[in-house]
């Protein structure tokens, strides 16, 4: 799907529900997209994965989301003009039906790409009417209700109740049993019912009257009425081509090089085209004089570009049928035919590759080998006088290039119509839309770029934030708390010095260099042993590495996470095999209090006396060796760690203090 219909969705379900809804929603479908972009493709499941997760967070149904949805869709697109589209499809709701189909059509050429569904108006009477829809989505047809009833209430005034009768492989909401139209791949086809006051548009199409002098007006020979309209097809019954414009027949013959020219009147319409609208219709009879408001598509069915094909319309004996002389489609195909002789030797890869040159996926026509197969568009009218159907089409020309691959000139087309006016104005405007197309596609990308770009830079400046202030604090911070102070009943602090780095006296900058190389990998190495929440690393000042567990993060188990760091760096560092490095690890336990000093540099510090006490821990103990106070060797002990007693200290200001080693942890 486009990304308008997503722009639509996200902009109503924050108006509607606020944005912390739609980041909820965000984050339960796990969409990446902060913002959609909206010529851009993405995944039709995402639509109903949105409603299904809006439906967990209002509590509201699934069908009434997506019903939601579809009225969100009609609201939005008046921001783009689209409105003066809908209102200019005729005065009553019914003209609208009947031209849905048609605006699809007409938007391929904004929307390429587009999968658009196939609508047509099957039935009406004075109390609303009867849409059939077809589409390869399913889970759709809520979606639709949505904009049918939007649409009537906006744009002509009428509150319409729409529902479903009948659905066929309608996987979320269908009702009744299938609809058997067609043995083909899997299309989701639902019949609705649309109730709403349809008086005056019966009234006017039941109550006309033709003027007198209508009456008294002579017949119309086919044969003139073929010439006004080269491409036009007249079916009998049976379905079987009776009649046929000139330019129709000479386009088949050129792009059916192989086959009788004559043997295009008589065949069945559909071994000479295929149905590409409506979708998944029987071409019959009864079928089609029912549909005589729908728009039908045809694509020109060819015998291919092949060896066999052109030798057969090289040995055709033209001279035979009838005396008749070869006309100009018939001279080109022979030509086209030698041509192809003389400059093609892979005929059957060349005729693989263009096999099938509409993308389903796309709707649009694939790059082929030679002639393109053309596409007409129009409508199917009863004639009573003969007793017929007549397919009064046109060909479907984008450019100029698209005629040429078809094999038509602009002389081929209606002269009394706009198609040459059409065609000649859209090859004029085609290079200034490409370049408009091309900058706003352009600033488009370096849009998006610029949001990665601020996006990676608020990431880098997060990482930065949270290195020098823990997360909870920074949120805190953010959302203008003061209150960034607090105290803590029981922590661990880690104090860890690395010893014999350099000579104090020395001026050899090389010394230097490698002390500060050899306390970075120090440092690096207690750095990787820092596992948060457990333990969390406040500062390094000059040689020493000071550490905390029980803050910010509140944790009973502080002690023993305390324990488990000093034994694991002092493995780690004893590993690198630094010579003349060693390091001295001091614990204490106890409160503390927390906060964030500075301005500049702000910092997340710990205040108190037991900040002190493991310093003196620290600075008081022996190489490779582990000090605890008692107070922290109690705590431990109990649980199962080995600490051995050292005896009384002496400690600064403290006077002697009981202090033990730790030896090791647990079993």
């Amino acid at each position: 799907m486009y990304g308008m219909l997503y722009e639509s969705v996200q902009h109503y379900i924050q108006e509607e529900y606020g944005m912390e809804t739609w980041a909820k929603i965000c984050q339960i479908v796990d969409c990446k997209h902060t913002s959609f972009k909206t010529h851009q493709i993405y995944p039709d499941k995402l639509m109903p994965d949105i409603a299904a997760a809006l439906s967990a967070c209002t509590g509201e149904s699934f069908d009434f989301c997506m019903n939601f949805f579809g009225k969100c869709f009609v609201r939005f697109f008046s921001n783009f003009g689209y409105d003066k589209m809908i209102r200019s499809t005729g005065r009553y709701f019914c003209d609208f039906l009947q031209s849905i189909d048609n605006i699809h059509l007409q938007m391929r050429f904004t929307y390429p790409k587009m999968k658009s569904p196939s609508m047509q108006l099957t039935n009406m009477d004075d109390d609303g009417a009867v849409i059939l829809y077809r589409s390869g989505r399913t889970g759709m047809s809520k979606y639709l209700i949505g904009q049918m009833t939007e649409v009537a209430r906006e744009f002509y005034g009428l509150e319409v109740s729409a529902y479903v009768i009948e659905s066929q492989n309608d996987i979320c909401g269908g009702t009744a049993g299938p609809i058997k139209l067609t043995d083909g791949p899997l299309t989701v086809i639902v019949k609705y019912r649309l109730d709403f006051d349809n008086r005056d548009y019966m009234a006017k199409r039941v109550n006309i009257v033709a003027h007198p002098s209508q009456l008294k007006m002579p017949a119309v020979d086919l044969n003139v009425f073929l010439e006004l309209f080269p491409f036009t097809i007249v079916l009998n019954h049976d379905m079987k081509i009776t009649l046929a414009g000139e330019k129709i027949i000479e386009t088949w013959i050129l792009h059916n090089p192989g086959v009788n020219p004559k043997a295009f009147i008589g065949t069945h319409v559909m071994d000479a085209f295929k149905c590409r609208r409506p979708k998944d219709t029987k071409i019959e009879w009864d079928t089609i004089i029912k549909m005589r408001t729908v728009l039908f598509e045809f694509e020109l069915i060819r015998t291919g570009h092949n060896r066999a094909a052109y030798d057969a319309a090289l040995n055709i004996d033209y001279e035979n049928y009838d005396g008749e002389s070869l006309n100009e489609a018939q001279t080109m195909a022979v030509e086209k035919a030698h041509e192809f002789e003389k400059t093609h030797e892979h005929d059957e890869e060349a005729a693989a590759a263009s096999k099938d040159e509409i993308d389903p996926a796309t709707g649009q026509r694939r790059p082929s080998v030679g002639l393109r197969s053309i596409l007409l568009k129009g409508q199917m009218f009863y004639i009573k006088d003969v007793d017929s159907l007549i397919f009064l089409c046109s060909p479907l020309i984008e450019n100029l290039d698209e005629l040429h691959g078809i094999g038509l000139y602009l002389n081929d087309l209606n002269p009394h119509g706009l198609s040459r006016e059409l065609v000649m104005a859209g090859w004029q405007h085609c290079s200034k839309l490409e370049m408009m197309f091309e900058k706003e596609e352009q600033r488009s990308d370096e849009l998006e770029k610029s949001l990665e770009l601020a996006d990676s830079w608020k990431r880098q400046g997060d990482e930065l934030l949270y290195s020098m202030i823990p997360r909870p604090i920074a949120e805190r911070m953010r959302m203008s708390q003061e209150h960034v102070c607090q105290s803590f009943e029981e922590v661990s602090v880690i104090f860890i010095e690395v010893m014999n780095i350099c000579d104090s006296g020395s001026n050899n900058i090389q010394e230097a260099m490698q002390a500060v190389n050899t306390l970075n990998k120090v440092f690096s190495a207690l750095d990787e042993e820092i596992i948060s929440p457990f333990v969390y690393k406040v500062e390094t000042v000059g040689m020493v590495y000071m550490a905390v567990s029980g803050a910010p993060d509140i944790n009973p188990l502080h002690a023993e996470h305390a324990c488990d760091l000093a034994l694991r760096v002092t493995k780690k560092v004893k590993a690198h095999n630094l010579p003349d490095v060693a390091i001295r690890v001091g614990i204490n336990s106890g409160p503390v209090v927390a906060g964030v000093v500075g301005l500049k540099v702000p910092r997340y510090c710990l205040f108190g006396d037991t900040v002190n006490t493991a310093s003196r821990m620290e600075s008081s103990c022996d190489p490779w060796k582990i000090q605890l106070s008692n107070f922290t060797a109690l705590k431990v002990r109990e649980v199962g760690y080995k600490v051995e007693p050292r005896g009384f200290v002496k400690v600064k200001g403290k006077g002697d203090m009981e202090t033990y080693w730790l030896l090791e942890g647990p079993e």
